[in-house]
């Protein structure tokens, strides 16, 4: 008998946002912008077809993200496939700070569990996560993009953790999505080895507001999305963004650069609607709900 499920199998998985200002590697946001992923076992060799968001860039072999994610879930299920087709249809922008890679890698992980008979047995969420974690670096785009919602997560060696935090219904976002990319790798090496202990602490503040601002006390929304951390370091990659958060947080608005950027967020409780006229030109703007459910898998 086969362990394999019969396919094709679709997955849906949201964008994420991390940090949201002061939550450096520990807070994330599922948005409600989604990478589908469609995957299929045969009998021989390796398929992938792609179209939107990076079509015409990304590898169509075994280097592409997904196919990645998804050898490494097999190998834990110790199973190997004698042959997949992906077929993936990207919505989320590449290499924008809205975790596009974590919508890979945990995308990956779920459709390859949801191919195996007893997969999602065999392969819990929490295996995931950590198998996320350790293919990502970090859980805060991977936990959001797995679990949904907004999301308090760390790790530490092999423990990793991530625990829901409540968002308010009337909380919504506009992200502002910039013409090109900054990697990940770019942004992160900008960072002081250290800050000072005032200001550390002044970041945990923020962050712990945040927490409860989300949570329901959404007037407090601007005051707990300043940083100290990490993005006026990164101006230098993406001035264009600070130059936007700062027009923005002017006029009163909880705006911030969305993970490593150069994509600005702003979270809102009113209505966003107002917020597109501030899009810069050649800019693309988005109003995004706040994700709930996580990756899924659909049902046709």
């Amino acid at each position: 008998m086969s362990p394999f499920a019969p396919g094709p199998v679709t997955v849906e998985v949201p964008a994420t946002s991390a940090n949201l200002g002061p939550g450096f590697d520990c807070l994330g946001l599922a948005l409600d912008l989604h990478d589908t992923l469609v995957g299929e076992v045969v009998d021989s060799g390796l398929v992938v077809e792609l179209e939107g968001e990076g079509a015409d860039r990304l590898p169509r072999d075994e280097r592409h993200l997904v196919v990645r994610a998804m050898r490494r879930a097999f190998e834990a299920l110790s199973v190997e496939p004698p042959g997949l087709v992906l077929r993936a249809v990207n919505r989320i922008p590449q290499s924008r700070g809205l975790g596009s890679s974590s919508a890979a890698i945990v995308g990956g992980l779920a459709l390859a569990r949801a191919l195996v008979v007893d997969g999602a047995e065999a392969l819990d969420d929490a295996a995931v996560l950590r198998l996320a974690t350790a293919l990502e670096g970090h859980p805060d785009n991977v936990a959001p993009a797995l679990h949904g919602g907004f999301v308090v997560c760390g790790h530490d060696g092999a423990d990793t953790w991530a625990v829901n935090a409540p968002v308010a219904p009337d909380v919504s976002a506009v992200a502002f999505v910039p013409p090109d990319g900054v990697s990940t790798e770019m942004a992160r090496g900008l960072l002081p080895a250290e800050v000072p202990h005032a200001v550390a602490a002044a970041n945990t503040g923020r962050a712990a507001l945040l927490v409860a601002a989300l949570g329901g006390a959404t007037d407090q929304l601007f005051r707990a999305t300043e940083d100290f951390l990490h993005q006026e370091f990164r101006a230098p990659a993406m001035p264009e963004s600070l130059a936007l958060v700062h027009s923005l947080r002017s006029d009163g608005l909880a705006a911030l650069v969305s993970g490593a950027g150069p994509t600005v967020l702003v979270l809102t409780d009113g209505d966003p609607e107002a917020l597109l006229g501030r899009c810069p030109d050649g800019w693309v703007a988005h109003r995004l709900a706040v994700d709930h459910a996580g990756v899924r898998t659909v049902v046709s």
